[in-house]
């Protein structure tokens, strides 16, 4: 696991404006990212605060050295795979020296001031080029959830607790935060039906989960085993994997999800990386009592101790009478990342353990995460009990389902005493009405 060091201190701080206290993006986190300005040009950069560190150009000024300079020289082209790739060395290198570099009493604030841009003026981009897309389904609260509304008498599956479980979905779909997502069309079966329809999907739906980017990754026919499968993760990011649910009950038996996700997948713009999060690093929770032990090459004690991440996880919706009459967005869900049943070392040695080869720049899903409580659920489907009980909103308004014009926003925060607190930025999009 990643170790503290002095760039998790919390009473560092730096000379960029509004980054002392920052809600997600203070010294302490420096996610990585891929930006543009007006020219076009997409380049690496670092968050702080509300503003960029432009990484090229700061390697151009002759501000970073050795493995750092090496990291920003593979993110050339407008995507972070060849930084990804190289594995966490030059990763941690280019963090201690852009904390170095931007923190209240580094020696070169003249040369690097220049190299910093307004986010508000930038165009921000996905990271990395997605070779590949997993989403799995390890958030147990979830699953039982949406098990026991079809299954009463055995809401999980057999293999659940045994297997971490996933299915392959679409990368040509994936957006960064801000763009819109188009309500799908799809085939659905209405009960009061006889046969299925074609049409606009009616139950459209968001999933709260946690993104995983792959780093070095592995040869095909290669395992990678438990013990260092965590050395494969580059970084975190939000995921909103968009549901069509009416679509889904229809057409996920027997061979699993396919039109009712492949429409969109949004994700938060910054990679957070390993680094950032050592300090909510916490121990995976104990299995309950008569639940099976993971087989062995899914099991490792150091991952036990320490591979479950306590992050602070917020659904908020935003619809177009709450922002005409000026309201805040209304707080569906709080969840937490450690309602994860498997950790994701264990969700990288699965997916390698038939010899599968992940890449860098490949990204998995957790599936939601949904926590134990009605007030803590990931999904519409879970907290209106499927349509069945709508919530209801400070305008009147009532939701089932999502309706045109409705914008959802995702959020995730590491909070612990002693320690800065850092965010994801929002993963955030509105649904337009279908073509």
């Amino acid at each position: 696991m990643v170790g503290l060091d002095h760039t998790h201190d919390a009473p560092a701080r730096s000379w960029v404006p509004g980054a002392d206290g920052h809600p997600d993006f203070p010294i302490q986190n420096l996610p990585l990212g891929v930006f543009s300005m007006e020219d076009g040009a997409k380049r690496a950069g670092i968050a702080i605060g509300d503003r960029i560190l432009d990484l090229p150009a700061t390697r151009a000024a002759g501000l970073l050295s050795g493995e750092a300079a090496r990291a920003v020289a593979a993110a050339e082209g407008g995507a972070l795979n060849g930084l990804l790739a190289l594995g966490a060395g030059p990763r941690r290198s280019l963090r201690e020296q852009v904390f170095g570099l931007l923190r209240a009493d580094g020696p070169h604030r003249d040369r690097a001031s220049p190299l910093l841009h307004e986010a508000s003026s930038c165009t921000l981009h996905l990271p990395a080029a997605i070779g590949d897309y997993t989403d799995f389904f390890v958030g147990i609260h979830h699953a039982t959830n949406t098990g026991r509304q079809f299954r009463p008498d055995q809401p999980l599956l057999p293999n659940y607790k045994h297997v971490p479980v996933g299915y392959h979905g679409r990368a040509s779909s994936i957006r960064p935060s801000g763009l819109p997502v188009r309500r799908p069309h799809g085939q659905a079966k209405p009960p009061h039906l006889d046969a299925p329809v074609f049409g606009p999907s009616r139950r459209l739906d968001y999933e709260l989960e946690l993104g995983v980017w792959i780093g070095p990754g592995n040869a095909l026919g290669e395992p990678v085993p438990i013990a260092e499968a965590a050395a494969q993760v580059a970084g975190f990011c939000l995921l909103n994997d968009w549901s069509a649910r009416d679509i889904q009950g229809w057409e996920y038996q027997p061979l699993g999800p396919f039109l009712a996700k492949s429409f969109s997948t949004t994700i938060s713009p910054w990679i957070v990386t390993p680094e950032a999060l050592a300090p909510f690093r916490a121990p995976q929770a104990p299995r309950p009592e008569g639940d099976p032990a993971p087989l062995p090459y899914l099991f490792d004690a150091a991952d036990q101790a320490g591979g479950a991440l306590d992050l602070e996880l917020e659904v908020l919706l935003s619809t177009p009478a709450s922002r005409e009459a000026g309201l805040a967005p209304h707080r569906v869900a709080r969840s937490n990342a450690r309602h994860m049943y498997w950790t994701v070392a264990q969700m990288v040695a699965h997916h390698t353990s038939g010899g599968c080869n992940l890449r860098p720049g490949d990204l998995l899903g957790t599936g939601t995460l949904s926590g134990p409580e009605p007030d803590s659920y990931g999904s519409l489907l879970e907290t209106t009990q499927g349509g069945k009980q709508p919530i209801r909103l400070a305008t009147g308004e009532e939701r089932r389902f999502l309706e045109d014009g409705d914008e959802v926003i995702l959020t995730a925060r590491g909070v612990r005493e002693g320690f800065a607190p850092i965010g994801f930025g929002a993963c955030r999009a509105t649904v337009l009405a279908a073509r």
